[in-house]
C-alpha cells in the first residue's frame, strides 16, 4: 500500500540538503564562468592560428602578387574616385545620423543599439543582465526588489476638460488633435466601468451605450446616444455622453448634465460623476462659491471615494477664491504620509509657504543675511515638490509651452505637469514673488537627490516608466519632457563624427588632390610600417622558400 503521508526529513538532513544545494549551484556557476572565460581565449588562439597559416602559405597563395596588383590598381585611380568615395560615405553616414536622431527624439533610445541588444546579442551568446544587486541591497547583502510604486499607474485627470466644448474647439482652430487614441481608449474603458458595471442585468439602452463608449468615431457615439434615448428617455448615461461630446458650450453641457442627474436614480457611479461635472461647469462659468459647496457636499456624501481625487478640484476652486486658510485645511487632511501624493498636493503646499515670504524675498539679501525660518520652510517645500515632479517648474516659469491637458495623467510624469500647470499657473502668478522664488530655488533640488537615481530623498526613486507612458498620453506635436536628461547615444555621436570627417576628406580631396594623395601615401606607409617590420622578421626566421620547398614535398 502506498502511504498517504511520507516521513519528513530531520532538521539535520534538511540543513544538509539546503547546504549542499548552494554548493552544487556554485559549482555550476563556476563551470559556466570558466567555459565562457576559456571560450574567449580559444577564439583568440584560433584567430592567431588563422593569421599564422595565411602568412605561412603566402607564397602558394600568391598573396604578395595579389597585394602588388591591388596597389597598382589603387595607384591608377584618379582623385575624382576618392572624392566620390568619401562623398558617398559622408552622405550615407549623414542619412544614418538623421534617422538615429529622429528615432532617439521619438523613442528615447538608439535604433542601432536597440537592434544590437535585442537581436544580435543573443545570437552572439550574450545574456542581458537583469540583476539589481548593488542598487537595492539589504543589510545582509541580498538583493531586494525595487518597491512597487503607485506613481507608475495611469490615473484619471480630475480636472479633465470637456471634449465637445473645449477639446473640439481646439481642433477646429488649430487642426490638431489634442487627445491621443490611447488616452481616449482609457476614457472609454472608464465610462464602461462607471456606467455599465453589472453586465448581467443590462437593459437594451445600456447595451447600446456599452457599444457607444467603444466607438472610435465621435459621430457614431453621438448617434448611439440618441438611439439609447429613443429606447428610454430616462437613460442618464446617454445624456452624459451628449454633454461630454456634443455640447459645444459649457452652458449646454451643464443643461445636459442636469437632465442626466434627474434620470440617474440611485446609481452611485452616475451620481458622483454627474455631480462632479456639474461642479466643474459651475467653476468654469464663474459660479465658484457654488462649485465649492457642491464639491464639499459631494465629499461628505461619498467619503469613501477619495481615489477620485475630488479634493484636487476643491483645491483649485479655493485658490481661485483666494481662500488660503481653507486651502491649508484641505492640505492638512490630504497631505498625509500614508496617502498617495500628487503634483497638486505638493505644489499647492509649496505655493502657500512661498506666498508667505515671496513678496519681500530678494536673492541678494538672502545671500548676505541667510534664509529666515519661513524662507527655509518655503525653499524646502519647493524642493519637495520638484523632487516629486521635476517637470512642473519649466511650465510654471513659461520655459516650455503649455498644451491642453490629457484626460489621463501619470503621476510624477510630464502629463501630470501639463495638467497641473494648465490650471494652476494663474494662481502662482497671482501670488506676488512666488514665481521669482521658484525660479531662484527649484534647480537646487537636483543637488539633494542622490545620483544615480537609485535612491530618493523624500519619495521613492523617480520611476523609469514615465517617458514611455507620457509619449502615449500626450499628442505627438508636444515635446515630452524627460527626467533625468538622457545623454546622446554613442552611435549618434559616432555617425556625426564619421559624417563630418568623411565630408571634410571629400572637400579637401576635391580642392587639393595632389597634396591629399601625398598625405594618404604617407599616412598608409606609416600605418603599415609595423606590419612590414613584423613581416621582415618573420621572413628572416621562416623564409618563404623554405615553406615553398615543404609544400612541394
Amino acid at each position: 500500500m502506498i502511504p498517504l503521508f511520507t516521513a519528513q526529513p530531520s532538521g539535520k538532513n534538511m540543513e544538509d540538503a539546503n547546504s549542499s544545494n548552494p554548493q552544487s549551484i556554485g559549482f555550476t556557476e563556476k563551470l559556466k564562468s570558466w567555459l565562457s572565460w576559456s571560450w574567449t581565449y580559444i577564439c583568440a588562439v584560433w584567430f592567431a592560428m588563422v593569421l599564422t597559416m595565411i602568412y605561412v602559405l603566402r607564397s602558394p597563395l600568391k598573396l604578395q602578387d595579389t597585394l602588388t596588383s591591388a596597389s597598382v590598381f589603387l595607384n591608377t585611380l584618379t582623385p575624382k574616385f576618392y572624392v566620390a568615395l568619401t562623398g558617398t560615405s559622408s552622405l550615407i553616414s549623414g542619412l544614418i545620423l538623421i534617422f538615429e536622431w529622429w528615432y532617439f527624439r521619438k523613442y528615447g533610445t538608439s535604433f542601432i543599439e536597440q537592434v544590437s541588444v535585442s537581436h544580435l546579442r543573443p545570437l552572439l551568446g550574450g545574456v542581458e543582465s537583469s540583476t539589481t544587486t548593488g542598487l537595492f541591497s539589504s543589510v545582509n547583502g541580498e538583493a531586494e526588489p525595487r518597491p512597487s510604486v503607485s506613481e507608475c499607474k495611469v490615473w484619471r485627470n480630475p480636472l479633465n476638460l470637456f471634449r465637445g466644448a473645449e477639446y473640439s474647439r481646439y481642433t477646429w482652430v488649430t487642426g490638431k488633435e489634442p487627445l491621443t487614441y490611447y488616452d481616449m481608449n482609457l476614457s472609454a474603458q472608464d465610462h464602461q466601468t462607471f456606467f455599465t458595471g453589472d453586465t448581467q442585468q443590462l437593459k437594451p439602452e445600456d447595451t447600446v451605450m456599452q457599444k457607444a463608449w467603444r466607438e472610435r468615431n465621435p459621430q457614431a457615439r453621438i448617434r448611439a446616444a440618441y438611439q439609447a434615448i429613443e429606447m428610454n428617455h430616462e437613460c442618464a448615461a446617454a445624456y452624459v455622453l451628449l454633454a461630454e461630446e456634443e455640447a459645444t458650450t459649457i452652458t449646454e453641457a451643464e443643461r445636459l448634465f442636469k437632465q442626466a442627474l434627474r434620470s440617474a436614480g440611485k446609481d452611485i457611479n452616475l451620481l458622483v460623476y454627474i455631480k462632479r461635472r456639474l461642479a466643474m461647469c459651475a467653476r468654469k462659468l464663474g459660479r465658484i462659491k457654488e462649485a465649492v459647496k457642491m464639491m464639499r457636499d459631494l465629499m461628505k456624501e461619498f467619503p469613501l471615494l477619495g481615489m477620485l481625487n475630488i479634493h484636487e478640484n476643491l483645491l483649485e476652486a479655493l485658490l481661485e477664491l483666494q481662500a488660503y486658510a481653507d486651502v491649508q485645511a484641505v492640505l492638512a487632511k490630504y497631505d498625509d504620509i500614508s496617502l498617495p501624493k500628487s503634483a497638486t498636493i505638493c505644489y499647492t503646499s509649496a505655493l502657500l509657504k512661498a506666498r508667505a515670504v515671496s513678496e519681500k524675498f530678494s536673492p541678494e539679501a538672502a545671500s548676505r543675511r541667510g534664509l529666515s525660518t519661513a524662507e527655509m520652510n518655503a525653499v524646502e517645500a519647493i524642493h519637495r515638490a520638484v523632487e516629486f515632479n521635476p517637470h512642473v517648474p519649466k511650465y510654471l516659469l513659461e520655459m516650455k509651452s503649455l498644451i491642453l491637458p490629457p484626460e489621463h495623467i501619470l503621476k510624477r510624469g510630464d502629463s501630470e505637469a501639463v495638467a497641473y500647470a494648465f490650471f494652476h499657473l494663474q494662481h502662482w502668478k497671482r501670488a506676488e514673488g512666488a514665481l521669482n522664488l521658484l525660479h531662484c530655488t527649484w534647480e537646487g533640488t537636483f543637488r539633494i537627490i542622490p545620483y544615480p537615481l537609485e535612491k530618493g530623498h523624500l519619495f521613492y526613486p523617480y520611476p523609469g516608466c514615465t517617458e514611455t507612458a507620457d509619449r502615449e498620453l500626450l499628442p505627438s506635436f508636444h515635446e515630452v519632457s524627460v527626467y533625468p536628461k538622457k545623454e546622446l547615444p554613442f552611435f549618434i555621436l559616432f555617425t556625426a563624427g564619421l559624417c563630418s570627417f568623411t565630408a571634410m576628406l571629400a572637400m579637401l580631396t576635391h580642392q587639393f588632390p595632389e597634396l591629399m594623395g601625398v598625405f594618404a601615401k604617407a599616412f598608409f606607409s606609416t600605418l603599415f610600417a609595423p606590419l612590414g617590420f613584423f613581416a621582415d622578421k618573420m621572413e628572416s626566421f621562416m623564409p618563404s622558400s623554405f615553406w615553398h620547398q615543404l609544400t612541394r614535398i
